[in-house]
């Protein structure tokens, strides 16, 4: 087949251009000319090479960096290991070199990756601070360049405080996570702590990271430096809350006797003026003085020791209230005052003292508290201890009181009596020591109490005993009964003065009625033997007498019937035959006029003139003055003694049993409006006269009676 001649000449002209493109290929190569290796890992893989047949591939000794490299069959080897700090890239050359000996570069840029491998570094690791007592709040105590870390690694720090101290916690503090800077967050107190240890913890990472973290520590050592920021305290004293930065003192009490001069230093209670710097590592000196309260200047204090003495005597039993000031000698700013209470008492020429060395009591297993304790071989008695003073007449100084020093099972009343402060449990003996003190001299006395506890079982079934509860629980139920009983009379007498208030009125009047009735006095007769007297009044009598007769409008009538006999008994003893009639309204108008004291008028039923053409007229007259022209309208009785005086009796005993009937038919009758009584009686004599009486109680309280 023959070759077309245009094939063969495009075969001819591409020829040549064939051969070119043959001849430019390269005999060697690398797969990656800019690796990424990882720092201090070696040995490392970089990259792989290809080379062609007849080219040879190695490294360039002319650049230093060749010196980490190897090849190795068709692989470039890391064999040594970098660090990213120290080289963050290598550069590299490979030769590659045919058979005719030409040769070409090849450049390969080896990039080190940077690896946390590098944990942060302080400064100073170990870091010591003396920070002052008074040091404000938020004050930097550790500058922020000294607790500083760095991290080769070039990565951000996180930090973190914390203490090793109990009871320091949130006194320090640092500015921010990123900030290390340490300052007081919270005011110091030295008497809680006087050192500290903090802990600065660095991190290359955040706490919460999953990430491997690398982490340093500083320790920073705090010492407390005590500083003069409190006042004197004055000694003994009493610490608040437990709270060691506050104390209070109890004020200070003595005594002196009036119009005796004393030498030595007062004794005070409870103890001497003494005070003392708080800020004890400080421990300034301490002076005193009297500010107030010394009048006449009659006390002066040791300005060293605190001391107090007498400058004079005392002539008035006044009291002294001192204020004593105990001020710090280098800065008297720092100041406090204390009250001293000096009483002015008596001299007490005799201390107290107990009549008995040894007390001896007993007192049973298993009481209650507060019981008491008995004398030995008498246990129905309670044992008392008792100081006697020959300063008082009677040997009893009212200001002893008594305390027991050595025990306290038992305690001491201020009358002497001993009772247990707790249940004792088991049998035994104890033995006290007893105090009694002069509250006012304080002058004491002391005695021994030997107590035998013993057991219950042991006591008689007779001889029973009471605890102070069951006296007391005894006492309370005395008195509420003994009230009860004076509320009940109470109520009876009140009750009483309502039911008989009235009867008792009457009574009154009734013993006064037969009194000025005794007495026999007979006006309208005295006024005819005594011709000088105005008839005028003789016949306002009657008028009144006939008013008196007048009926009232009806009211509802109550039962009076002690009235009634109060009225009969104002008249003369005789047969008498008498109605009364009352009412309500009456009555009111009468207790009102007693209330005010009001008299009533009586007046007597012997008259000397007569009412002839009165028919149903009646009345009494002497026999002297009777008309013999009256007829048989007038009957005379004889004057007898002896029956007279049975006539009285008689008309006592009638009146007195009218007085018992119409009791009783008043009360039969206290629904009437009106209520009538008559009286009766009749004697073995002949009647002497024929009386009425007609009785009406008018506003003014009058009762008029004719006869």
């Amino acid at each position: 087949m023959a070759i077309p001649h245009w094939l063969l000449m495009s075969a001819l002209f591409l020829l040549p251009l064939l051969t070119q493109i043959l001849a430019q290929e390269p005999g060697c190569s690398v797969s990656n000319n800019n690796p990424s290796v990882p720092e201090n890992k070696c040995p490392y893989v970089v990259t792989t090479t290809q080379v062609q047949p007849g080219f040879t591939l190695t490294i360039d000794p002319n650049f230093p960096d060749g010196q980490f490299f190897t090849i190795e069959d068709s692989e470039l080897w890391l064999t040594k290991c970098v660090d990213y700090e120290e080289d963050p890239m290598l550069l590299l050359y490979l030769i590659c070199k045919d058979s005719t000996g030409q040769s070409e570069s090849l450049e390969i840029l080896v990039t080190i990756l940077n690896e946390n491998d590098n944990p942060p570094v302080f400064p100073q690791p170990n870091i010591s601070r003396d920070v002052p007592e008074d040091t404000e709040v938020d004050t930097a105590i550790v500058a922020r360049e000294e607790v500083t870390a760095t991290d080769a690694d070039l990565d951000t720090i996180y930090y973190e405080l914390t203490t090793t101290v109990q009871n320091t916690d949130g006194y320090f503090a640092i500015r921010g996570v990123n900030n290390p800077e340490i300052y007081l967050q919270r005011a110091l107190d030295y008497d809680k702590f006087n050192s500290t240890t903090l802990l600065l913890y660095a991190r290359d990472r955040p706490v919460t990271s999953p990430e491997p973290t690398n982490t340093v520590t500083a320790t920073i050592s705090i010492t407390i430096k005590q500083s003069d920021t409190r006042a004197p305290w004055f000694l003994p004293c009493t610490q608040l809350y437990n709270d060691t930065s506050v104390c209070i003192s109890s004020p200070y009490r003595g005594r002196v006797n009036i119009s005796e001069m004393s030498t030595d230093p007062l004794l005070l209670e409870p103890g001497p003026i003494y005070a003392v710097d708080p800020d004890y590592t400080i421990s300034d000196r301490i002076v005193y003085s009297i500010v107030g309260g010394n009048t006449n200047e009659v006390f002066s204090v040791d300005a060293d020791t605190g001391n107090l003495t007498m400058n004079k005597i005392v002539t008035s039993p006044d009291s002294f209230l001192l204020q004593v000031m105990a001020t710090q000698v280098s800065n008297v700013r720092k100041y406090s005052v204390a009250t001293v209470e000096i009483k002015v008492i008596n001299k007490s020429n005799f201390p107290p003292y107990f009549e008995k060395g040894v007390y001896n009591g007993t007192v049973f297993v298993g009481l209650p508290q507060r019981s008491f304790v008995y004398q030995a071989g008498d246990p129905s008695t309670p044992l008392v201890i008792m100081a006697m003073d020959e300063d008082f007449p009677d040997k009893v100084n009212p200001n002893i009181e008594y305390y027991l020093k050595n025990s306290t099972d038992f305690i001491a009343t201020r009358d002497g009596l001993i009772l247990t402060n707790k249940v004792l449990e088991s049998p035994g003996t104890v033995t006290i020591q007893a105090v009694g003190k002069d509250v006012l001299s304080l002058q004491e006395a002391s005695t021994i109490i030997v107590v035998e506890v013993i057991l219950a079982t042991a006591v008689a079934p007779s001889d029973k005993m009471y605890s102070a509860q069951d006296m007391a629980i005894l006492g309370g139920t005395l008195a509420a009964l003994l009230l009860i009983t004076l509320v009940f009379l109470g109520v009876l007498v009140w009750k009483s003065s309502r039911w008989y208030r009235k009867p008792f009125k009457y009574l009154v009047q009734k013993k006064l009625s037969k009194e000025i009735s005794e007495g026999h006095q007979n006006k309208y007769y005295q006024e005819d033997e005594q011709p000088g007297v105005s008839t005028k009044q003789h016949e306002t009598s009657e008028t009144s007498s006939v008013q008196g007769e007048t009926p009232v409008p009806e009211q509802p009538a109550l039962a009076l019937h002690f009235s009634s006999a109060e009225e009969t008994e104002s008249l003369p003893k005789g047969s008498i035959a008498s109605t009364v009639i009352f009412d309500q309204e009456e009555e009111e108008k009468e207790e009102k006029e007693e209330e005010a004291g009001q008299e009533k008028e009586v007046k007597s039923i012997l008259k000397t003139d007569r009412h002839v053409a009165d028919d149903g007229y009646k009345a009494v007259w002497f026999k002297t003055d009777v008309d013999p022209e009256a007829g048989e309208r007038v009957e005379v009785i004889e004057d007898s003694a002896a029956d007279d005086d049975n006539d009285d009796d008689d008309s006592d005993q009638d009146l007195q049993k009218n007085e018992e009937e119409e009791e009783e038919g008043s009360d039969t009758d206290s629904n009437h409006q009106k209520l009538g009584v008559s009286f009766s009686s009749e004697s073995s004599s002949p009647p002497a006269a024929e009386v009425t009486v007609n009785m009406s109680h008018t506003g003014a309280g009058t009762e008029d009676t004719e006869v």
